[in-house]
């Protein structure tokens, strides 16, 4: 079984790869394979500002269209939460220094607990990613401010 450590490790050769064919300047390189490199939630921290966007964009990323399984009955509960969020926005407010993922969450479907159930480290990373930009980060779901 291939890990999540050996599936970063992979991007990060396949953009290096691809952005020095591409003759990025091998700096610019080393930033995007460090950020690919360390945005996985067992071990991922921010490196750099690509790093912290990376994390940010990646780990706030759930919506009905990431679900591929049409099978509503045979959801696990990563279906669920995904279907069941209707509008996933990753507000920035540059002038507040504020990240905030809004959410707007189908109660009859799945709840704002079983989205922490799964969610939680990744909104960690996300608090983590956001301070190392000098950003709060935030959670709105049904405007309603949890985090």
């Amino acid at each position: 079984m291939v890990s999540r450590q050996d599936h970063a490790l992979t991007g990060a050769l396949l953009a290096y790869s691809i952005l020095t064919r591409l003759g990025m300047p091998l700096e610019e390189v080393a930033a995007v394979v460090a950020a690919i490199g360390n945005h996985e939630e067992e071990y991922g921290h921010p490196v750099n500002d690509i790093g912290a966007a990376l994390i940010l964009a990646d780990k706030s990323d759930v919506h009905r269209s990431r679900v591929l399984n049409d099978d509503i009955s045979a959801f696990d509960i990563h279906d669920r939460v995904n279907y069941a969020v209707e509008h996933s926005f990753l507000r920035v407010d540059a002038g507040q220094r504020s990240i905030i993922l809004e959410l707007t969450i189908d109660l009859s479907i799945s709840t704002p607990m079983e989205y922490f159930e799964i969610f939680l480290p990744r909104m960690m990373m996300c608090r983590r990613a956001a301070a190392f930009l000098g950003c709060t980060f935030g959670l709105l779901v049904n405007e309603t401010r949890l985090l």
